[in-house]
């Protein structure tokens, strides 16, 4: 074993520090280097693909992808470097199937069967699928449109039928009056809802486009509530208070949210829930190895008895940053020579 770990950036972007660098690589390559490990950052360029695969391979035995998908001229092409490198022996930290499974948003579909997404959660890879259910779902109430990219709210959509008279046996009217609020500013603006079902086509249209569709959780006033993993350990929870304004729904500080970070500990019964079901999710979604750094947002909903449930909204492992909490550096840079050793171990019982 090497004992070397690379860190894959992107230059530009605005989550980077004066330094040029996420202001969470460095704390774990220092972490990794108090442990007897060594790590260097490589900044990923398409004409210098070839060069950096060899270099990696060569000189380490994992990377850590810290390049937000939104920052790269050509996601598939790096996707490509990430899948030749794993094929090579490299361990993946995430690889691009890991990254899919748990960060795309369609994972709320994949685990509607369960207690954690109400079973009526629909995804729509295309126009008609799109256009024939939703105005049925959204005669029954108030729903949220997600799209697959984006971030800060970007494309999540609030949408409720201001007439419930407006409907049909298909469901609501095309020509029907909806209010709609996107998380992005909780802006709040009116459409016909067949003028809606054209705007969304963007969202839908082109590689991996999709939109996912789910009830509307009142609850969401109360806040959001995110758990941040270190692979199977949670380290953190961050309640997400949305603006205490009419119509706002927005968890994100760009939309006036308001954060407290918490203890796992101060937050029992939704970690306990989420830890035993997490065998469940790792099955469904492929049983890949968790990754590194990750999160899992959950909205506070009531069940049949009017106690708390928790509903899972969404789930993300594509360069999420811990920068309010860089002492949680000392635990990536453990996890991260835990999952090296154990794939490696792996490799060596394979060859015996």
């Amino acid at each position: 074993m090497k004992k070397h770990v690379v860190f894959l950036e992107v230059e530009g972007g605005n989550d980077k520090g004066p330094d040029g660098l996420r202001p969470d690589t460095m704390p774990m390559i220092n972490s990794l280097k108090k442990m007897g490990w060594t790590a260097e950052v490589i900044f990923y360029r398409e004409a210098k693909k070839s060069e950096i695969l060899q270099t990696i391979v060569e000189s380490a035995d994992a990377y850590v992808s810290r390049i937000n998908p939104g920052n790269l001229e050509d996601e598939t092409s790096y996707f490509d470097m990430l899948t030749s490198l794993t094929n090579q022996g490299v361990i993946g930290m995430e690889r691009p199937e890991v990254m899919m499974s748990y960060g795309a948003k369609d994972v709320l579909v994949k685990l509607r069967d369960t207690s954690l997404v109400p079973s009526n959660t629909y995804v729509y890879y295309t126009m008609s699928d799109f256009i024939t259910n939703f105005p049925k779902e959204l005669a029954k109430g108030e729903r949220v449109l997600k799209q697959n990219r984006g971030s800060t709210g970007e494309g999540i959509w609030r949408v409720e039928l201001l007439n419930q008279n407006e409907v049909d046996e298909n469901g609501a009217l095309f020509s029907a009056n909806v209010q709609c609020t996107e998380a992005k500013d909780n802006q709040v603006h009116q459409f016909q809802l067949g003028e809606f079902l054209n705007f969304c086509e963007q969202y839908i249209e082109g590689e991996n486009g999709m939109l996912v569709d789910m009830p509307f959780l009142p609850r969401i006033v109360e806040g959001e509530i995110r758990i941040l993993m270190i692979n199977d350990k949670p380290v953190n929870v961050v309640h997400k208070k949305p603006a205490a304004e009419e119509h706002a729904f927005s968890a994100t500080l760009f939309s006036g949210a308001s954060y407290r970070y918490d203890s796992p500990s101060e937050w029992p019964n939704l970690i306990s829930l989420f830890q035993q079901k997490l065998p469940m999710v790792v099955e469904i979604l492929g049983n890949y190895d968790l990754p590194l750094i990750w999160t899992a947002d959950f909205i506070l909903d009531t069940d049949e008895n009017g106690q708390d449930k928790y509903i899972l909204g969404e789930m993300n492992c594509s360069c999420v940053g811990f920068t309010s909490h860089l002492e949680l550096s000392d635990d990536v840079a453990e996890a991260i020579i835990k999952l090296v050793t154990k794939n490696k171990s792996k490799e060596l019982d394979r060859q015996f």
